[in-house]
């Protein structure tokens, strides 16, 4: 990518979008002629829309079967970083990105309609590693002047009881986390006689992505801690793809990126509607995308929005689903609507042949009214037979798990008489 990256103002339409898209394009197209994934698949093809519309879309398994550098495009000496995905729902993908890459990268993260700014005391908990999650946030926040506190939540430095102290003593202004992390901070926060609410007032913000995240589950994080609740959304192999307008709508970030919509059961593509996602980054050098399918499930639409951006909006609803119409949105959505004050944080749940089973964590004062709450919005919802259990606090999220203190040791050979030696060569 050369040149100034685009800015949300360049347009003012769907039209002026699309002309910003057009311009991007045939650079991207040109990139991916040098990787030796997409050298085979096309040649000759028109560097516009027609000529994208020819490429097959790009699976993970593509990204697994290229591994490590298939995928490249540049000479490896101009690789800034290398990383890979979590690998959460199979072998994970490889992605790698230049400087100039980076630059898109941090730009995009930076658009969080909260703002960053040097005044900021950042805590990073997403993973660091070979996950592209962490460095990124890490760098935006940098970019943005301020102090990050990079606490990893891959590490045993920093257990949650560790992020409750780091939280009120470095008095953290905004954080970066999956959005159950919140809430088990919460429950930490709790456990060591702190208010989520009161306890922490430097709190700003908290900033989450990584997973679904449903209305319900949203408002209850912001009640708990009483902080707006920031959502974005984005992949390993692509960097962030969506963030909030300041009216709280995900906005897709179609000025950087081409986005698809498919219908796994027609094969058919759109530009909205509902379906899976697939995207061709237009800012990529080192790892050009071409209609990759990352295959999350989203409802994509173009209806105006009074931020007045022209972006597509977007609903992620994730992958996960357990048959008979039952999605973890759709069912946390339920869950986080019973009344707060019954103090569910934690749930789980499968389906078997047998039906639906679902466990809920919540005091026995409250335990059968919030089970027959839950049990009847499952009966409405999907109109099939559930059991649903309310177990006591600390069986779903044990208390040695909020109260855990660090566990690091170097690795020593020598040890004093009283001393547990088992340890020898060990770094945990």
């Amino acid at each position: 990518m050369s040149g100034r990256l685009p800015r949300i103002g360049d347009w003012t339409d769907l039209d002026g979008l699309a002309k910003v898209q057009d311009s991007l394009l045939p650079g991207t197209l040109a990139a991916a002629a040098a990787s030796p994934f997409y050298r085979t698949r096309r040649a000759g093809v028109p560097a516009d829309r027609a000529g994208l519309a020819e490429y097959p879309l790009t699976t993970k398994d593509d990204l697994r079967d290229a591994y490590p550098f298939g995928m490249l495009a540049v000479d490896r000496s101009r690789l800034a970083t290398y990383h890979e995905s979590s690998g959460s729902t199979g072998t994970p993908t490889a992605s790698y990105y230049t400087d100039a890459d980076w630059v898109d990268l941090v730009d995009r993260y930076a658009r969080m309609r909260v703002g960053i700014d040097k005044t900021d005391t950042f805590l990073v908990r997403t993973p660091y590693a070979l996950m592209l999650t962490g460095h990124v946030a890490h760098a935006a926040a940098r970019s943005c002047g301020a102090t990050v506190v990079p606490a990893d939540n891959r590490s045993l430095a920093t257990p949650y009881a560790k992020v409750v102290r780091l939280l009120k003593d470095l008095d953290v202004t905004l954080t970066w986390s999956l959005p159950t992390d919140t809430l088990v901070w919460a429950a930490a926060a709790r456990r060591a006689g702190l208010r989520p609410d009161r306890d922490f007032p430097a709190l700003r913000a908290l900033l989450v992505a990584g997973e679904p995240l449903s209305p319900a589950r949203r408002d209850r994080i912001a009640r708990v801690w009483g902080v707006p609740v920031v959502q974005e959304y984005g992949a390993s192999e692509t960097g962030g793809l969506a963030g909030e307008c300041p009216h709280g709508e995900m906005h897709l970030w179609a000025d950087r990126a081409i986005f698809e919509v498919y219908d796994p059961a027609t094969g058919r593509i759109s530009a909205d509607g509902d379906g899976e996602l697939v995207v061709t980054p237009l800012c990529r050098e080192a790892m050009p995308l071409l209609r990759y399918h990352i295959g999350d499930r989203v409802e994509v639409s173009h209806r105006d929005c009074p931020c007045g951006w022209a972006l597509p909006t977007v609903r992620v609803l994730g992958r996960f689903s357990a048959g008979a119409g039952i999605t973890q949105l759709g069912l946390e959505e339920l869950v986080f609507r019973l009344p707060a004050e019954y103090g569910v944080l934690f749930w789980r749940a499968r389906h078997t042949a047998s039906g639906l089973r679902v466990q809920i964590e919540v005091d026995d004062r409250h335990a059968a009214v919030a089970s027959a709450g839950l049990l009847a919005s499952i009966g409405t919802a999907h109109g099939l037979d559930a059991a649903v259990d309310a177990v006591p606090p600390g069986t779903l999220v044990p208390p040695g798990v909020l109260t855990a203190m660090p566990e690091v040791m170097k690795p020593r050979g020598l040890f004093t008489a009283d001393e547990d030696w088992d340890r020898a060569l060990r770094y945990y």
